[in-house]
């Protein structure tokens, strides 16, 4: 048996996400000189990175995405009560966040196979009227 192997979408999209948070870790300077050498290589390249970087706000922002985010979370506050509270909060929180993610993927499934099961009886149904209509004998 073969083993599953990510397609070509989703390979160029995880690349690009790496290339994304490479670009974040050094700063709107990257961001700026990544489009200045798409221009200069293959401008729609850099048109579509200043389209990106208006559209994120990576154009006029200098905060680093990634790293705010973990720093807010992970900074103790000295009082070590509701640093364990926090935590313990955060992790309930990804628990049912996680919890909820694949309820909706079962939730799509089940839609998902009631509508495949529609499409067959569907099928089935205009294939047998097919086969009871009486044919002409031209």
């Amino acid at each position: 048996m073969r083993e599953w192997q990510p397609g070509l979408m989703t390979r160029a999209k995880h690349t690009l996400m790496r290339g994304r948070d490479w670009l974040d870790d050094r700063g709107r300077l990257a961001w700026i000189l990544a489009m200045i050498a798409g221009f200069i290589f293959v401008w729609p390249v850099g048109l579509a990175l200043l389209v990106y970087m208006i559209g994120t706000n990576r154009m006029f922002s200098c905060a680093n995405r990634r790293q705010s985010s973990a720093h807010t979370y992970a900074r103790s506050s000295g009082n070590s009560a509701f640093d364990a509270y926090r935590a313990e909060t955060l992790k309930r929180l990804e628990d049912e966040h996680q919890e909820f993610m694949a309820f909706l993927t079962r939730l799509r499934e089940a839609r998902d196979r009631a509508e495949f099961e529609q499409f067959m009886s569907d099928r089935r149904d205009a294939s047998d009227r097919r086969e009871d209509a009486p044919r002409d004998q031209n």
